[in-house]
C-alpha cells in the first residue's frame, strides 16, 4: 500500500503518519528529511545556499524517485511539494498510490502554527494578523493541488486517532 499525506504545513502530515504507519506497519517516511539525507543539508540549507528553485527541482526529483522505488509507505510531503513541477499529476497518476489531503481550517492552522513558532522561522516575525493573511493566501493557491488527492480529511479538532482510524475505513 502506497500511502501519501498532503496539506498545508500545520495540518499533522508527519504526526498522523506516523501514528497511521505504526497502525498499519508500514515504513513512515518524510520526504523533507528524506530529501535532507539525501542532499545532506536541512531543507532551510538548502534554501540559502541554493534557492527555492534548485530546492524544487531537488523535491521533484526525491518524490519520483521515492514513489518508484517503494512498493509500501505512508509519505508525508512539504507542504508546497503538490503545487511544483507536476508532483501532484506523479502522485495520483502514480500506480497504487491512495493520497489524503489533510485539510485544516485557517484558524486551526494558525493557532497550531503561532502555538510552534519557533521551528516556522518564516512566521515568528508576523503578528497573529499577518499569520493569518499569509495562510489564507497559501491556502487559496495551494487549494486546487490540495484538492486533487484521493480523499480528504477534516482535521480541526480531532484527535490524532480518530483522524488515523477515519484513513484506515478509507483504505478497507
Amino acid at each position: 500500500m502506497k500511502i501519501v499525506l498532503l496539506g498545508y504545513m500545520g495540518s499533522g502530515k508527519s504526526t498522523i503518519g506516523k501514528k497511521l504507519a505504526d497502525k498499519i506497519y508500514h515504513k513512515f517516511t518524510d520526504l523533507d528529511t528524506y530529501i535532507e539525507n539525501k542532499e545532506d543539508k536541512t531543507i532551510p540549507e538548502i534554501f540559502n545556499e541554493k534557492g527555492e528553485i534548485y530546492f524544487r527541482k531537488a523535491e521533484h526529483k526525491y518524490l519520483q524517485e521515492f514513489l518508484s522505488e517503494n512498493d509500501s509507505f505512508v509519505l508525508s510531503l512539504g507542504g508546497g511539494t503538490p503545487c511544483y513541477a507536476g508532483n501532484m499529476d506523479i502522485i495520483i497518476n502514480q500506480n497504487g498510490v491512495i493520497s489524503f489531503y489533510l485539510q485544516a481550517s485557517i484558524p486551526t492552522l494558525k493557532d497550531r502554527l503561532i502555538n510552534n513558532s519557533s521551528k516556522r522561522p518564516l512566521l515568528a516575525s508576523l503578528s497573529e494578523e499577518k499569520v493569518i493573511e499569509y495562510i489564507a493566501k497559501h491556502l487559496f493557491e495551494r487549494s486546487v493541488f490540495y484538492e486533487k488527492a484521493t480523499h480528504r480529511i477534516t482535521v480541526n479538532s480531532k484527535e490524532i486517532e480518530a483522524i488515523v482510524a477515519e484513513i484506515r475505513i478509507l483504505l478497507h
